[in-house]
């Protein structure tokens, strides 16, 4: 049960990153991926040296420029990450198919039935992640996912760290509570009025007080605060959606830069899914107007498409008969769903067994 059998990696910074590998002139500067100069938007990633002035993801990019007034903003380019992703996923599978993305830069590897190292392993991975992408990883390695977590997280950037069942009665204790899984900023406020600050603060508590305040959450984070986390990793599991969408750099007014973006969108997005042999029927354009009104207008197809003439087709129909320019747009997408994935069974239509001419086709 408290075996080191859980490996968690964390890649660090990993868009800017990305881009600082890239490019030579971005490296050991302040680059915010995300957000544009102006303010618009908000940030997706910031290199370190951007995160020395408190530029942090999800700030709004004008705050990031008046931390940082030298930083340099990069748009999204989210087709280079995912492959740059892929390519991680494929090292892991070198070593356990037991795999579970978290996001597009993290994932828990399960490596109780490999009969490895664990230690070694994870030391293996972290070091072919550098030497064949030029990219460091934080790798923590526990008995569990929640503590293998915690550990990837301790010594970031480029960190190493392993969380015995000795370390973690030790660790957990001095820890404030938000470094419980899953305790936002509205758990740790309730959490702290009532007096609790730090994990032993939470399990010195009255237990019956906290299973009657907050339920099953409350068993959980007195679970989570002992260093217990039952749950398993669960294997990679298909996406429901795939999508593309990008806030715009200014408003815009007409339909033909907006129709531009779609047609980007579609053939990034056919591209992706014809490598993975994915076809979608529901194809979905999102608009944001400058007041932050969203609107989202779909259509299901009777067939399933993977091509980007098809998926552009549609959503340009969308575009220009279902949605009205009645704002300045600040942001637009397309999100396709209703996704087949390969072996999957098809849902065969009544016109594929009938023909126009009334013959069953075979």
């Amino acid at each position: 049960m408290y075996d080191l059998s859980i490996i968690h990696v964390d890649m660090d910074a990993f868009y800017a990153s990305i881009e600082q590998r890239d490019n030579t002139f971005f490296r050991n500067k302040p680059i915010v991926v995300g957000g544009h100069p102006d303010g618009r938007g908000v940030v997706s990633t910031a290199s370190y040296e951007a995160r020395k002035f408190g530029i942090h993801s999800a700030m709004p990019a004008r705050r990031a420029r008046e931390l940082c007034p030298g930083a340099i903003f990069l748009p999204v380019n989210m087709e280079k990450y995912k492959n740059v992703s892929e390519q991680i996923q494929n090292i892991f599978k070198d070593y356990t198919y037991t795999i579970e993305p978290i996001s597009i830069d993290e994932a828990f590897l399960d490596m109780g039935e490999q009969h490895r190292d664990v230690i070694s392993t994870a030391q293996e991975i972290k070091n072919r992640i550098y030497d064949e992408l030029n990219l460091t990883a934080s790798v923590g390695i526990s008995y569990n996912k929640f503590l293998a977590k915690l550990a990837s997280d301790m010594e970031k950037p480029n960190g190493f760290t392993v969380i015995t069942l000795k370390d973690a009665k030790k660790i957990l204790p001095t820890l404030p509570v938000r470094k419980i899984w899953g305790v936002g900023v509205k758990t740790e406020k309730e959490l702290n009025d009532i007096g609790i600050f730090t994990i032993e603060d939470l399990l010195n508590y009255d237990r019956e007080f906290i299973l009657n305040h907050w339920g099953r959450r409350g068993y959980e984070l007195l679970c989570l605060a002992q260093g217990m986390d039952n749950r398993p990793v669960e294997a990679y599991q298909q996406a429901k959606s795939i999508g593309e969408e990008t806030t715009l750099s200014n408003d815009a007014v007409d339909k033909v830069i907006l129709r531009n973006y779609i047609k980007d969108f579609a053939i990034i997005i056919g591209k992706r899914m014809n490598k993975q042999g994915i076809k979608c029927r529901t194809i979905t354009v999102k608009i944001k107007y400058n007041d932050f009104r969203l609107i989202t207008r779909s259509i299901t197809l009777d067939v399933p498409t993977s091509s980007s003439l098809m998926i552009y087709s549609e959503a340009n129909n969308i575009l220009e008969n279902r949605i009205e320019l009645i704002k300045p747009v600040r942001l637009i997408g397309i999100q396709l769903s209703n996704l087949l994935y390969p072996h999957e069974p098809k849902q065969v239509t009544f016109e594929h067994f009938i023909g126009s001419n009334g013959i069953k086709n075979h």
